[in-house]
């Protein structure tokens, strides 16, 4: 896997704040900012994978909902 990137699809969390989920690796983290929420992903990342097989790129996909009235 080295030299690859790895994925995470960040929504809003109903309480507040975000919730990062990996795709197709069993990661998920959770942080009140965006700012913390990127740290979190990375120790998550760090911890998750051994030094040799740790992506090189983590990419966040941002989610968000917004109802309009019409």
């Amino acid at each position: 896997m080295a030299g690859s990137e790895i994925v995470f699809v960040v929504d809003e969390a109903p309480e507040g704040g975000y919730v990062a989920r990996a795709v197709g690796e069993s990661i998920v983290t959770e942080a009140d900012d965006l700012d913390s929420l990127r740290e979190m992903v990375r120790d998550a990342v760090v911890c998750h994978f051994d030094e040799d097989e740790r992506p090189k790129v983590v990419r966040l996909h941002l989610v968000r909902d917004e109802l309009l009235a019409v």
